[in-house]
């Protein structure tokens, strides 16, 4: 006798698509109906961190993980988007640290979250979020570490009553069409996060983003703690320093490369201070600095068959970031790494780079005028929304870029090498999570 076949999530995750005509419509009221129908798991989870902002949230949230699972803490945590697979964005805690959940786990979830749904109207985000926020209530954790999808306010993610903190990164110019198309609409979305007598850690901001959290903070009732005013963290004599109220710590300097990730650690480090539900010695942060792993964020890719359709000693890295202050973050380390070259050995920086087209691909590559020699464009493989490789081309070219548009990975590559003449170059695959999810598929 033959045995049903469960579905595997593959398949469930595209049936869920179906559910609603729009892949983004910000609500909470589909949320709230499908909770309920599982009976309120957002109710009975782990003390939640509540991570919102623009960039640097994926960052912040894996310091935090890895710190404390180096104290010795058991956390889940949700990310969003995942680079190869879904079900990177639900990790379960393990008795050996945490890790993406499992085919049978999730395919469970995902069919007991559609069928209480009961054919309702509902998006994508909306449902798998549900079915992880279920996962996470059955599974003892000391800490969950929650990302927003979206903004804040109307984000699925924002069905906590009252986490141990809300934590809000830099905020710049993204997702316009949902959230708003000035600095200070987008905070007032990420503030939406916000809740009375919850410490909010707030990361780097401009003066007009600052301004907007802080009067968003003032009516909701919550106590901020403001980079540069409440704590600090600076790179000095090859280490991390970081002081609040509480004090300093002399820490190692982050894994992951780049100023910016200087920022990153800080607001983590404030976050899992200012909680104060989990406390953690020094050297549990220090792990945290050092043994960090966060695929496509300025990611080096030291093997793979991608590495050899290049020129010998050529270095190859990756990066997911898409918005104009991820080009200016980006841009600013690779002027780093150039600064850093032997002296006569200077490598060439060549980009190669595919975009979505909601993203603001002029302002991302305007900081590299100047860095780059070239920049090879192609649409993303497999992503309906991505921009043409010729449109692109023609971005780059409005920033002042030398540009050309590739009709595939492996020509993009090939002419990268060419572009580089007989110097060792240094390549950057760039421009969207969905491109680095690629690449990373592509060259395991």
């Amino acid at each position: 006798m033959s045995q049903d076949i469960a579905p595997s999530s593959d398949v469930i995750l595209e049936r869920l698509t179906k559910l609603h005509p729009k892949l983004i419509d910000l609500s909470l009221d589909r949320t709230w109906r499908l909770l309920g129908a599982l009976g309120n798991p957002e109710r009975a989870l782990p003390p939640v961190f509540h991570i919102a902002g623009t960039n640097g949230k994926g960052s912040v949230s894996a310091y935090m993980r890895t710190a404390f699972e180096a104290g010795g803490y058991a956390v889940h945590s949700y990310t969003s988007p995942h680079l190869v697979r879904f079900h990177e964005r639900i990790r379960l805690a393990g008795k050996q640290g945490s890790a993406p959940i499992t085919e049978e786990h999730l395919s469970a979830l995902l069919d007991e979250c559609e069928k209480a749904n009961a054919d309702a109207p509902i998006t994508f985000f909306e449902i798998t979020t549900a079915a992880a926020l279920l996962a996470f209530s059955r599974e003892p954790a000391d800490a969950l570490i929650l990302e927003v999808g979206m903004g804040g306010r109307l984000d699925t993610t924002n069905v906590v009553e009252k986490p141990a903190v809300c934590i809000i990164t830099p905020i710049d110019l993204d997702h316009q069409a949902f959230l708003g198309d000035t600095i200070e609409l987008i905070a007032n979305e990420k503030a939406g996060i916000l809740k009375r007598g919850v410490p909010a850690v707030i990361g780097p901001q401009t003066d007009e983003a600052r301004i907007a959290i802080e009067m968003a903070a003032e009516k909701a009732g919550a106590c901020l703690f403001i980079h540069g005013q409440d704590f600090s963290a600076h790179e000095e004599a090859g280490s991390l320093i970081y002081q609040d109220e509480d004090g300093l710590l002399d820490l190692p300097l982050p894994r992951l490369p780049g100023r910016h990730q200087i920022d990153n650690a800080g607001t983590a480090i404030c976050a899992l201070r200012k909680a104060g539900i989990l406390p953690l010695e020094r050297d549990a942060i220090a792990h945290g600095m050092t043994s960090i792993e966060w695929p496509a964020r300025l990611q080096r890719l030291t093997k793979g068959p991608l590495l050899s359709r290049l020129p010998r000693g050529a270095e190859l890295w990756l990066d997911g970031g898409h918005n104009p202050a991820a080009g200016r973050a980006i841009s600013e380390t690779m002027a780093d790494f150039a600064q850093h070259d032997p002296e006569g050995e200077a490598r060439p920086l060549i980009l190669i780079c595919g975009m979505l087209n909601t993203k603001d691909a002029t302002g991302f590559f305007a900081p590299f005028r100047g860095l780059t020699s070239h920049v090879e464009t192609l649409a993303i493989p497999g992503a309906p929304a991505s921009v043409s490789a010729e449109t692109l081309a023609s971005a780059a070219a409005h920033a002042g870029l030398d540009a050309h548009p590739a009709a595939s990975l492996d020509e993009a590559l090939e002419r990268a090498s060419l572009a580089a003449g007989r110097a060792t170059p240094r390549i950057l695959i760039c421009g969207s999570l969905y491109l680095a999810g690629h690449i990373l598929a592509e060259n395991s």
